[in-house]
Parts: structure tokens; sequence; C-alpha cells
């Protein structure tokens, strides 16, 4: 690599983001100033929040658009005009106290409020990822949310992967990649899978890129809720956020015990178990085991498995710890091991007359965790941490590629809140190794130490304008400076939200065409850029008594975008494309809930372009659907149990090097589930693809022919599977 040249480039974009962003941070600083009051007329309001006799710790005190925490004492002190205020104090797990304060100018009044202890609000949702703890509606970032109830109806679907949970959340899609095997990586907004960081509350768990299998191999059981953001997230997460982050928010102990049997019509059998108890006051634990075994599935009967075979057994224990003061630790241990088959069935045939097996052994362990500390001056200083390493052993007919993965990973940071201000500064470091025994021409590991820091103020009720900055420096690429502006508007019953930044993505050999061949057909690559993103959303919503409506508008650019160049000598090359891949959409929704009746409409329009590799002109990225539409309805009542229905259509896709067609056909997808519940069981029972909608109805998925880089199937546009059923029952006791 030409080491020298690539500085210079790092060097002039470190220059320029900086520019940008000493801009945008005296515009908060304007703000901030803006917001203050003047010394001789502010007084000085300590609230103390307490509950039977005990201090309450990390109760948010507000009044207006001062907001602080209550401390180790449960004491917040409010530093407000001269005047009549409203209080607010609130805490999760109490229910919500109001009182009026008048002020005298430069007085100090202290006063007493008593929370009352109340069931927690299960409507009420609050956002980890963006690393300031705020219910979603007060976040100036959008975040996506995948609640509980709707994780627990994907729990009785698939109850072994998060796949169709993701791959039914607007502007996400789950395509597969290493369909052989089943591999599928999560597109966000019509951009690559590699660009999508796949974290467990808060940490890479699944490695710095989650690969092809990582949204297949884990159980929703103990999740609590999955957080979207969508667009550049480097700002908050570094390298492997260029598109966007999907955050796993496991379940917090609570005394519970779940076991789930699950059968399916094409050979599927799952048990998952979920036991949960806290045995004292500040202690609580959970523990997490499934085995999940598929039998290969030739639907079209062409001789290939079009469901490939697995046998997987997960563990998961989780100790979680409260100290009553405001601090906490987390604790979690994982464990997975999983073996994979697919191509011909035993005594079948490609059109060449030989047989193709493909086989995937994966064994991963991890370990991960969170640490809290309240202390004085109502700050808060959270510490992370997780290692996580797996092997490989890959067979592609009689070529053997294996090899080890290890991701370390700590996090410190400091958060607080001042006046209007709500802030978070931290510094982190993560370290990637890859060995491959087989292929050792990509050995790599690289260390990323970076900073962050992240301010939100709050001017005037309406109004708050959240800033974030991250500087990185990588062992291999150099230093980059990422930040992100977002602004979230509430005039009257409408909500607006705006929001911009940017991204960076350092070169990897691992992508969606060497998931699919290994490495061993890739040449070694020299002096690549890192890919760098733009990416701008701006939403706005509205509720009308039961019905929410919403908007989205999206927009991106990277450029230096990292592609696989094939010459048909059945080599593989990594270049850096010529011009940038752009990308714009809408996404859509309308929700309605009223008692037991939830529906939910959806449809996002994706437009992305690149450059034709090796040759000019631009085209539509293969395998992103123009249209995609889902509607949903389901009816819940606590004691019968629900009843659901859902229709999916998906649009139009270009297709890449398809000896069949150059574009798909559109297709639909319904499915169909209805739950009982008796006593402590419930039973169920799921209907896929009710249409049996089969991309082997159209064409067929072997190839007449091996291509040079190995392949003998095509891309997989639509479902595989066909029509299927699942039942089973979940007891809980």
């Amino acid at each position: 690599m030409n080491w020298r040249a690539h500085a210079a480039r790092t060097a002039v974009r470190a220059r320029t983001t900086g520019r940008g962003l000493v801009r945008w941070l005296v515009v908060l600083g304007a703000l901030a100033a803006a917001a203050q009051p003047s010394q001789a007329q502010v007084s000085r309001a300590t609230v103390r929040a307490e509950s039977e006799g005990e201090p309450v710790v990390g109760a948010e005190v507000a009044s207006g658009a001062v907001r602080v925490l209550t401390d180790a004492r449960g004491e917040g002190i409010l530093v407000l005009p001269a005047g009549d205020h409203e209080v607010r104090i609130t805490m999760l797990g109490y229910a919500e106290a109001e009182l009026r304060l008048e002020l005298a100018a430069g007085s100090d009044t202290t006063v007493v409020v008593r929370l009352e202890v109340e069931a927690i609000e299960t409507d009420e949702i609050l956002v980890l990822s963006t690393r300031t703890e705020r219910r979603i509606d007060d976040v100036p970032l959008r975040v996506e949310v995948v609640t509980r109830e709707e994780v627990e109806e994907k729990l009785l679907m698939t109850p072994g992967d998060i796949a169709m949970l993701l791959n039914e959340t607007a502007g996400l899609r789950v395509q597969p990649t290493a369909p052989s095997l089943g591999g599928a990586s999560v597109r966000i907004q019509g951009l690559r899978g590699r660009y999508t960081q796949i974290l467990s509350d808060g940490l890479p768990l699944y490695g710095g890129q989650a690969g092809a299998l990582g949204p297949l191999q884990i159980p929703p059981m103990d999740l609590g809720q999955v957080e979207v953001i969508k667009g550049a997230a480097s700002a908050l997460y570094g390298s492997t956020a260029l598109g966007g982050v999907v955050n796993l928010i496991s379940r917090r102990p609570a005394r519970a015990r779940e076991m789930l049997v699950n059968q399916t019509t094409l050979g599927g059998t799952d048990a998952v178990l979920w036991l949960a108890d806290e045995p004292s006051e500040r202690w609580g634990y959970s523990l997490l085991s499934s085995v999940h075994r598929q039998g290969q599935s030739d639907v079209d009967d062409d001789g290939w498995a079009d469901v490939p075979g697995f046998r997987r057994v997960v563990l998961r224990p989780r100790l979680v710890r409260n100290d009553g003061r405001g601090g906490s630790l987390f604790v979690t241990v994982g464990g997975m091991a999983e073996d994979r088959e697919g191509g011909t069935l035993s005594g079948r045939t490609t059109p060449a007359g030989t047989s193709f097996h493909e086989e995937l052994e994966t064994r991963r362990l991890d370990v991960g965790v969170v640490s809290r500390w309240l202390l004085s001056g109502s700050r808060l200083l959270t510490l992370r941490g997780s290692a996580m390493g797996q092997r490989h052993r890959h067979a592609f007919g009689t070529t053997i590629e294996r090899d080890t993965h290890a991701t370390v990973f700590a996090e410190a940071a400091l958060a607080g809140e001042s006046g209007a201000h709500s802030w978070v500064v931290g510094a982190v470091v993560q370290h990637e190794r890859y060995d491959g025994k087989d292929v050792p021409t990509f050995n790599l590991g690289y260390t990323v130490p970076a900073l962050f820091a992240q301010d939100e103020v709050t001017p005037v009720e309406w109004l708050t304008v959240s800033g974030s900055a991250r500087f990185d420096s990588h062992s291999e690429y150099g230093a980059f400076v990422n930040p992100r502006l977002s602004v979230l508007v509430r005039p009257g019953e409408w909500v607006m939200r705006g929001s911009v930044g940017t991204g960076y993505f350092a070169p990897s050999p691992f992508n969606d065409e060497t998931e699919a061949v290994g490495l061993g057909r890739l040449d070694p690559y020299g002096d690549l850029d890192a890919e760098r993103a733009l990416s701008g959303m701006f939403d706005v919503g509205h509720a009308l008594g039961p019905l929410e409506l919403n908007a989205t508008l999206f927009a991106s650019e990277i450029d230096d975008a990292l592609v696989v160049n094939e010459d048909g000598s059945g080599r593989l090359a990594l270049a850096n494309a010529p011009g940038p891949v752009r990308t714009w959409g809408t996404e859509l929704l309308a929700r309605f809930e009223q008692g037991p009746i939830h529906l939910n409409a959806t449809h996002v329009l994706t437009r992305s372009t690149e450059s034709v590799p090796l040759a000019a002109g631009r085209r539509e990225v293969p395998l992103t659907p123009r249209h995609t539409v889902g509607v949903v309805g389901a009816w819940e009542d606590e004691e019968w149990g629900r009843v659901g229905v859902e229709l999916y259509y998906t649009g139009r896709q270009t297709l890449d090097q398809n000896p069949y067609r150059t574009r798909s056909e559109p297709y639909f997808v319904v499915g169909f589930l209805v739950e009982r519940r008796i006593g402590r069981a419930r039973f169920f029972l799921n209907a896929e693809n009710l249409l049996d909608t089969r991309q082997t109805g159209y064409d067929r998925l072997v190839l007449p022919a091996q291509t040079p880089e190995g392949r003998w199937i095509t891309d997989v546009w639509a479902p595989l599977d066909g029509r299927a059923f699942n039942g089973g029952v979940r007891v809980e006791w």
C-alpha cells in the first residue's frame, strides 16, 4: 500500500470534516448561550425524591427545557429564573409526580417529593442506542423500535432466529448472500449488508461484521426489544456502522420460566428454554438455552437443497446487579455451536453429473460486561467491555477453508445533564483479528482507538438539537472524524426530525461475494481507500387519536465504495468504484391501535445506483426492490390469545449474472398466525407463504454450468421454501 499517499488523503478528509464540525459546534454553543438565564435573576430549587423513606436515585427532574438527574441522596438541583414553574419528576417504575414552585429572585428552595411505586408502563419505550437513554418521543435521532409484543409474535413464527423479525421491519431487508447454506445479511435502506453493525446491548458480541449467518443464529426468546438506527451512524459506533445499527436489547430478569417447542412441515424442530429470577432485591439472573434442527429440503425436486440443513445449540446466561444508588452491573456469557450443510442431496448431481456439497461448522464464545456508577453531581460513568472468539470450517465442494476470528472491545463514557444540556463524552478501543489457516493471504489484525462526544440541548420545550462526533484512529487506514447533527421539532401535535451524518468503512475481504465462494478465489489487494458516506434523513409524524402517520425521506452517497470485479477467469479482485453509490427513497407508515385491534401498513420506495463494474455508465444496484409494501393486522386478548394476518409485496429487482432473466418478477407473500392461551400454556399455529410463492416457480435455481468463480446457483430474489406451516406450544410456570 502507498502509505504516504493514503496518509495525505486521510489528512485532507480530516481537515475538511473538522471545519464542518467546528461550524455546527459554534451553532450549538450559541443555542446554549441563549438558553442560560442571567445570574442576577436565577433561583435554586433542590428537589429531593423519596419512596418509602429511601432516596430515589436517577430520577429525572424537569422544568421546561431544564432537566437534571437525582444524585445518590435523591436530590436534583434546578437553576431557574424567578417566577412560577411547573416541575415534573419521572422515574421508570414510579408514578409521575408534578408540583408548582414560585421562586423569588436569588432564593434557594428545597422540596421533598414522595414517589409512588407502580407497575412499569409497557407503552413507555426507552431508547438505549443513542447513549442518552431517553423516551423514544424525546430522541432527536430517529430510531425504529421493535417492541417486546412484536418480538413475541415473530418468536412464534421463527423461534430459532431473528431473520424474519428484521426482514419485516420497514426499511430493512434480509438478503440471502450465501444461499447454499441459507446465509443472509441485513440491508438498511438499500445499502449492502456489510455496512450494518449488529450489536447486543451495545456490545459487538457477534464481531465487527456479523457475517452472513449472524441473524440466523440468534433466537429471539430473550430479546426485550430491537432498536434500529438507519443511516450513517459512525459518529456513535465507528467504522462498521456506515449504513446503520441493529441493537438487540435483552430482556431484564424478572421471575419467569418459559419453554417453547416448535415443529415445521419442512422438517425443522426448535426447543427453547428461558429461566429468570430475582433472588434478592439487588440481584437477578436469566438463562437462555435452545436446540434447533433443520433437515435438508428439496422443495422443487431438482436435487439441490432449497432449505439447507443445520444443527445448532445456544446457551446464554446473564447476571444483573442493582446497587440501589443508581449503579448497576450486567454480565453476559454466550456459547453457540452449529453445523450446516447444503448443495446437492445424497445420490443427486449437478447438470455436470457431479455432486457438490457445501458445509460450515461454527463455534463461537463471547463475554460482555456493562457497569454503571452514579457519581456526585448527577454524573453517570459507564464502562463496557466484551470479547468474542469464533472458528469456522467451511467446505466448498472439495475446497476447505478454516479460520479463527476474534474481537475485543472496551469503552468508558461519562454522561450528565446541565441545564438544558444532556451530554456524553467517552473513549473506546476495538481490536479485530482474523487468521485463515488455509488462505493465510488475508490474515489481518487492526486496532481502532476512538474518542466521542455528544450533546443534546433543549433551548425550548418544542426544540431539541443533538450534535455528536467521533474521532477514530485506524491502525491501518489512518484517522477519521465523523460528525452527526440531529434536530427534533414538535410544533403542536406534529413531530419532525432531521438528521445528517457521515460514516466510513475500512476495506475488508469479507463481502457478499466471498461469503458465497470463499476467500481462496480472491486476489490479494493493495492500495485501497476507505469507503466514505454522507447520509441524511427527514421525517414527519402526526397522531390522530388511535391513528399514527409517519413519512420519511432518506438519501445517502458512498464514495470509494468497494466492489468485487469478476473478469471471467475465476479470480475475484477488490477495487474502489470509480463513481459513488447513490441511494434515496421514502418510507410511509400508518399505524392504528384501538383496544384489541392493531393494524400496520408500510410502503418503502428505494432507488439505488452504482457504477457498472469494469465498464462505463451506471446501473441499479442488484437485488434492491424499488417498492416494498407490508400490511399487518392483529387481534389480541390477554386471556384468549391472538390472531394475526400479514401480506407483503416485493417489487421488481435488477439481477446480476442470471442466465434466466435480468429483472425479477414482483411477488406477494401472505401469512396467518393464531395463538390460543389455555391456563399456563399457549398453543400456536402459523402459516407462512400461503400463496406458495417460490423463485423456482419462475426459473431454475441451479445454473446450467458452474461459473468460473465456483457458483452453482443464481442469486436469490424470492423465497425458496414455499408454503410452510409450523406449530407448537409455549408453557410458562
